[in-house]
C-alpha cells in the first residue's frame, strides 16, 4: 500500500486584461503556525491551517485583490471569547474547583473573521472566469452545534467592460433556538441555511479604476452599514 504525497496546484486565467491565479497547497506545518500565531499576538491558531492557499485577482495595471487564510485571522478580535459551546456551563459548575477550569485568556476560538480580502496597488489600494465577467465568493461559514450558526460572506464581481469591481459583504447570524421551523439537515449546508439567518450587516463598496486606466476615476467606496432590524426590513423589501 503506497501513499502519494501531496502535490501544489496553481493555475492560471487570463481574462482580458485580468490574471486570476489560483494557488493550492498543503496544511501549515505545527511549527510555522506557532510562529505565525506569535507573530499575531494571538493565543492560538486554527489546527489546520491553509496558509499557502492564494487567490489572486490583478490587473495588467497593477491593482487587484487578492485573498488568503493569514490576512483574513488578522481581522479576529482575538481579546475575546463571544461563542461558548452548549455543554460549557454545566461543564465549568462541576469543575469549579478545578483549575483546569480557569481561563487564562479569553479569545475568539471561532475565529469569525470579517475578511474582505486584501487590496493590492502601488498608487492604489483597493466560480472562475466567465465569457463577460468573473466572480469570487469568499465565505466564513461557523456552526456550533446547539448554539448558533454565522455566515460572513464577500462577492466580488466585475464585467469586461465596466471601469469599477462591485464588492458585497454581509453578515448573517441566528441561535439555534431560533431555526426550530428549519429542517436540521439544512444546518450543514452553508448555501440553504444562509438564507433562514437574519442579515445583522450589509456593506455595498464600487472600487473605481485609477484615472490612468480607461479614463476612469479614482477609488470611490459607498458604505451601506445596517443594524439587524433594519438589514431584515430591507431584505423582505427587496
Amino acid at each position: 500500500m503506497t501513499t502519494q504525497s501531496f502535490k501544489n496546484s496553481k493555475q492560471e486565467f487570463n481574462f482580458g486584461p485580468w490574471k486570476l491565479t489560483a494557488n493550492k497547497s498543503h496544511i501549515m506545518k505545527s511549527k510555522d503556525i506557532e510562529k505565525l500565531a506569535e507573530e499575531m499576538k494571538m493565543h492560538s491558531l486554527p489546527e489546520m491551517l491553509f496558509g499557502d492557499n492564494v487567490l489572486k485577482v490583478q490587473h495588467a495595471g497593477g491593482f487587484g485583490i487578492v485573498f488568503n487564510a493569514t490576512d483574513a485571522l488578522r481581522t479576529v478580535d482575538n481579546g475575546h471569547g463571544t461563542v461558548k459551546v452548549a455543554c460549557a456551563e454545566a461543564w465549568q459548575e462541576s469543575r469549579a474547583d478545578s483549575e483546569h477550569s480557569k481561563v487564562v485568556k479569553p479569545y475568539d476560538w471561532t475565529f469569525t473573521t470579517s475578511y474582505k480580502g486584501t487590496l493590492l496597488g502601488d498608487n492604489l489600494k483597493l466560480k472562475r472566469v466567465m465569457p463577460s465577467s468573473f466572480f469570487v465568493l469568499l465565505r466564513f461559514f461557523l456552526r456550533v452545534d446547539g448554539v448558533l450558526i454565522r455566515t460572513n460572506d464577500t462577492r466580488v464581481y466585475h464585467e469586461a467592460d465596466k471601469n469599477y469591481l462591485l464588492s458585497e459583504y454581509s453578515s448573517r447570524e441566528s441561535y439555534i433556538s431560533a431555526l426550530q421551523n428549519v429542517p436540521q439537515y439544512l444546518f450543514t449546508d452553508p448555501n440553504e441555511i444562509s438564507q433562514y439567518l437574519p442579515l445583522k450587516q450589509l456593506t455595498c463598496e464600487k472600487l473605481e479604476f485609477p484615472e490612468e486606466v480607461d479614463n476612469s476615476t479614482v477609488l470611490g467606496n459607498v458604505h451601506i452599514c445596517v443594524n439587524s432590524d433594519e438589514a431584515n426590513r430591507e431584505s423582505r423589501q427587496t
